[in-house]
């Protein structure tokens, strides 16, 4: 099943499939780390839902949802 990083439920981890981002967002969103083929978990979301901490490889970024609409993933 494929959905946008937005939509993950924390605690849930999935694989990028894709980041549909263009130009300087791509290179930024890349450039986290965050690449197609990278298992990725939801550990948080603000009380408004935006932004969310997700953790990569062992470290926890922090993404706008506007960024994270960006990105879809596999749900393990």
């Amino acid at each position: 099943m494929s959905i946008n990083l937005r939509n993950l439920p924390v605690g849930r981890k999935a694989k990028i499939l894709s980041v549909n981002a263009r130009g300087e967002m791509n290179r930024r969103i890349r450039d986290m780390g965050l690449i197609p083929g990278s298992t990725i978990s939801v550990v948080g979301k603000a009380p408004l839902r935006d932004p969310i901490a997700v953790r990569l490889s062992g470290v926890t970024i922090s993404l706008r949802n506007s960024e994270a609409d960006y990105i879809s993933v596999e749900v393990d």
